[in-house]
């Protein structure tokens, strides 16, 4: 097995690392404290080709592999955390189920826009009454003539205050088989996107609010039946998660080597410390550890998907890692590490969202559990 990066691989990661090195580090800190969704440097991500990466070029994408989106996500994240968001933003989620199962139509309305990192698009599941039991959601969808009308409500819906089209699951009856999705655009009739409210992050959501909200019918994206295609999505959607949460935890690990090598206390440098190199010592074979599950889950032969083990493995061990290597940095930055000064408690409360976002650490357990065992433990109530 050869767990190096190929010739063209490697080719593409120096690019973009040199890229996010001179257009991106400058900022870093101010970008992240930024309220709303970053467009100019969305603008500046596409012209370099970073949004799209896996779509095809008949699509108006780069024809990439979900290593390049890996290896982009990574690479720019060490520059500018903030903007590695824009990155699988523009790879992962959403955008890429919308990729993946819209019309030429569809595309033609839509994609273009979202590719040049002019607007973007929020996912509306989650429901204050599901969450990750999502096929409780409520929101509905009924066909009268040419047209659905959706009543509902969405929440934690990412992007959602400065987003132009949304991405809505829906029910059009009762059961998992009439669960599917439609694609609503920001000022159609009835439908309201509230008052912004914050994460720990930083990062802002809005309640979205579905009363006889009326779409045309071309505006379906999966109808009745849709739902196991949606959530096979999650498998890749998972991927782009974990490398946010592995690069931020790098990130710190890098800013906090730093520290260490030139803090002094004592007469002498942290790093002489063998309690802080016993730190170090743990956070790299974290760092290791995850990357290569990382890899594994993301480098498929010919194209294929990744499974829904590999994805969850990966994610489960990338997400603990992120966060754990962050907050250790940050215990050994002190102070610094814990004021606004630096980017290392920015990633601290990152990569705890993403503990719960895309799949809680609990429910990819449970999923990882049915692989071993084979077989599905059901979480409903009997």
């Amino acid at each position: 097995m050869d767990f190096q990066l190929t010739e063209s691989q490697q080719a593409f990661s120096d690019a973009v690392r040199r890229f996010a090195h001179d257009r991106l580090k400058e900022g870093a800190l101010q970008r992240a404290h930024q309220r709303g969704f970053p467009f100019e440097t969305a603008r500046q991500l596409a012209e370099q080709g970073l949004l799209g990466i896996t779509v095809s070029e008949e699509d108006g994408g780069q024809g990439g592999t979900l290593m390049d989106a890996v290896i982009a996500i990574q690479e720019v994240a060490l520059a500018c955390p903030r903007s590695a968001d824009i990155v699988q933003s523009g790879n992962f989620g959403p955008i890429r189920t919308f990729v993946e199962y819209a019309t030429a139509e569809q595309k033609q309305r839509f994609l273009r826009d979202l590719l040049l990192g002019r607007k973007v698009i929020s996912l509306g599941m989650t429901e204050p009454g599901a969450g990750s039991a999502v096929t409780q959601l409520t929101t509905t969808a009924r066909k009268e003539g040419d047209e659905y009308v959706l009543n509902g409500t969405k929440v934690f819906s990412t992007h959602s205050p400065d987003a132009d089209l949304f991405l809505i699951y829906c029910r059009f009856g009762p059961g998992l088989d009439n669960i599917g999705s439609v694609l609503i655009e920001k000022g159609t009739p009835g439908f309201t996107v509230g008052q912004p409210s914050s994460f720990m992050s930083g990062e802002e959501w809005s309640q979205l609010y579905m009363e006889e909200c009326r779409i045309p019918a071309e505006n379906l994206l999966l109808g009745p039946g849709g739902f196991k295609k949606q959530m096979s999505g999650f498998n890749v959607e998972r991927i782009g998660n974990a490398s946010r949460a592995l690069a931020l935890g790098r990130y710190a690990f890098n800013a906090a080597r730093e520290h260490a090598l030139m803090r002094e206390q004592f007469g002498r440098p942290l790093c002489e410390f063998q309690g802080i190199q016993w730190k170090f010592a743990e956070m790299a074979i974290k760092l290791e550890a995850a990357q290569l599950l990382l890899y594994r889950a993301a480098s498929q032969p010919d194209g294929a998907l990744p499974s829904a083990y590999d994805t969850a493995v990966a994610k489960a061990h990338c997400n603990l890692t992120g966060w754990e290597v962050a907050n250790e940095a940050l215990q050994v930055m002190g102070g610094l590490g814990y004021s606004q000064e630096a980017l290392v408690e920015y990633c601290v409360r990152r990569t705890r969202g993403w503990m719960i976002a895309g799949g809680s650490i609990e429910m990819l357990k449970n999923r990882i559990a049915e692989c071993v065992f084979e077989r599905r433990f059901d979480q409903r109530k009997s």
